[in-house]
């Protein structure tokens, strides 16, 4: 106990953060599944009435009488996204979301991102850090743990739409949940990109000998174990995204959807299961955007509400991933059941993440020591 006001908190560089353990995929699937358990127990806090939004979202105008107002284009984000993780965990922070996809032309990530993870009693900053290899392991993350319980134990075959840093968190979290993947299909938009994704698989995962690219999403399906969609683009209407038909599906395919995607009729026959990564999520997202929302929102867990709605699916058939984790539920059943996932993105997720990586870079004293202040001038 002390009565010192000094409050010191760490900067966190992106080089900072590979040496502090940010890339370590196979760890941050395990603080993933701990998070999911967490959520479970209801011991944690998102934004909104229901304590489960996505963030706090400046919704720009398409016509402005302001020249230098933004306009609403393609993944254009200012958002602020905070939550409370309790457990192990036991704190607070908030993600800060910038993104634009013209940032390409720049040179730049389509997103950058920064974290600030707090003290959840008194509020004082512990650490301030780059969070665009934070965010992206986090989100690939969840498909690993989806895995883990939805796929099948001797899965063997990987496919992922997306050639991008989504794809390889995504490729790297089934891996970590599914170490017999040794055959990798990829489909993406440009030579370049794929280029550069099967390098990284061959020189990460020595393991795939047998990497094959596709033109269609229906090659990239068939006979695969474990799918991952993950690429980007724009949202507005759901006939122009990346889709998945029941045909392509081999038995005991599971899909996990961390992007825009949708899906054929024959994918709603009751014994596809349908899981969202936490329905309270999609509850939130739901009261906030217009109807049909999946114009809006790309995921497929948003198609599943309107259907829901519409009366085309019944919400009983909706499962949850943090049931799962919790144990209240089963996850994968046998070898025949085709399963989807629906993998939203949450503040909880940056939080237990960036707390791993944070008391990480602490023990090995890595970072910036920053000081706030020793006294503040306004108590």
């Amino acid at each position: 106990m002390t009565n010192s006001t000094k409050i010191d908190f760490i900067y966190l560089s992106e080089q900072d953060m590979i040496k502090a353990g940010v890339d370590d995929m196979p760890a941050c699937v395990e603080a993933m599944d701990e998070m999911f358990k967490l959520l479970h127990i209801e011991d944690y806090r998102m934004p909104g009435a229901n304590n489960n939004s996505h963030g706090a979202m400046i919704q720009f105008p398409a016509d402005s009488p302001h020249p230098n107002m933004p306009k609403p284009t393609a993944d254009r984000r200012l958002m602020a996204m905070p939550a409370y993780l309790g457990g192990n965990f036991g704190t607070s922070g908030c993600k800060w979301y910038g993104s634009n996809i013209a940032n390409r032309e720049k040179g730049l990530p389509r997103s950058i991102l920064m974290f600030t993870l707090t003290d959840t009693d008194t509020g004082a900053p512990l650490a301030f850090m780059s969070a665009n290899l934070l965010s992206a392991y986090r989100t690939g993350a969840v498909p690993g743990v989806g895995a883990r319980y939805l796929a099948k134990k001797d899965s063997r075959v990987a496919a992922i739409l997306g050639p991008g840093v989504m794809g390889k968190t995504t490729l790297a979290a089934f891996i970590a949940a599914c170490p017999k993947i040794d055959t990798l299909r990829v489909k993406g938009r440009g030579a370049k990109s794929l280029a550069l994704f099967i390098d990284w698989v061959k020189e990460t995962y020595p393991q795939i000998k047998d990497i094959t690219t596709v033109t269609s999403d229906e090659e990239l399906c068939r006979g695969a174990d474990v799918i991952g969609y993950c690429s980007s683009g724009q949202e507005g209407d759901p006939s122009t995204y990346p889709m998945i038909k029941r045909e392509w599906l081999s038995p005991g395919a599971f899909i996990a959807d961390p992007a825009l995607a949708n899906f054929d009729d024959d994918m709603n026959a009751p014994e596809v299961r349908k899981f969202v990564d936490n329905y309270g999520l999609y509850e939130a997202w739901f009261e906030e955007v217009p109807h049909p929302a999946h114009n809006i929102i790309p995921l497929i867990g948003i198609k599943f509400m309107d259907m829901i709605e519409e009366g085309k699916m019944k919400r009983s058939d909706l499962e949850d991933l943090t049931e799962v984790c919790g144990g209240a539920s089963p996850g994968r059943q046998n070898d025949e059941e085709i399963i989807m996932l629906s993998v939203g993105g949450m503040p909880v997720e940056d939080v237990a993440w960036g707390t791993y990586v944070y008391r990480n870079a602490i023990e090995k004293g890595i970072g910036v020591k920053l000081n706030l202040w020793d006294v503040p001038v306004l108590r």
